[in-house]
């Protein structure tokens, strides 16, 4: 009884530790890993939805893979695609302030989007992104999570910004 109490507690955690956001885009493809993350769960079960998330968030766990690939940067934890992750956190977290700032060319959240981006001019990202604010923002009704799809499309696309973070 006392083992099977155990194994419960770490099936919690683990399905607790798989809630992260992973739909990213990397190179124009959608990522190849699920909620539970990039590891071993990932290569065998990448994004199907569901329960299965929590047998592939298992198996990062266990065997440590998830720990591995991001120190590593195998098993689906490629530097673009944790950096990728990153930027569109960053951009659905500061979604109001960063178009305020693209509506205007310039700003703290450019600069940070610049540097997590690993943009090489802050400038050129926020002429970029006033240039093309009406279709990167909009309206206030445009999902959180399509304005920071455009966003890194557009980032992505100029290779004069030499957006080097978000592959």
């Amino acid at each position: 009884m006392r083992k099977a109490g155990w194994m419960l507690l770490a099936l919690v955690l683990t399905a607790s530790a798989a809630h992260a956001d992973a739909d990213v885009t990397i190179s124009g493809t959608k990522s190849t890993y699920g909620t539970a993350g990039c590891g071993l769960g990932s290569m065998a079960f990448g994004d199907q939805k569901g329960a299965i998330q929590i047998v592939a968030a298992t198996l990062n766990t266990t065997f440590g893979t998830q720990t591995f690939g991001i120190t590593s940067g195998t098993s689906n934890c490629g530097e673009a695609v944790v950096a990728t992750a990153a930027t569109k956190n960053f951009i659905e977290g500061n979604r109001e302030v960063l178009a305020k700032d693209a509506a205007r060319g310039s700003g703290e959240t450019i600069v940070a989007l610049s540097a997590m981006a690993g943009c090489k001019d802050s400038k050129a990202v926020g002429k970029k992104l006033q240039q093309n604010f009406s279709q990167l923002f909009p309206g206030q009704k445009t999902p959180v999570e399509e304005v920071s799809r455009k966003v890194i499309q557009e980032l992505r696309a100029d290779t004069t910004l030499a957006c080097r973070n978000i592959g």
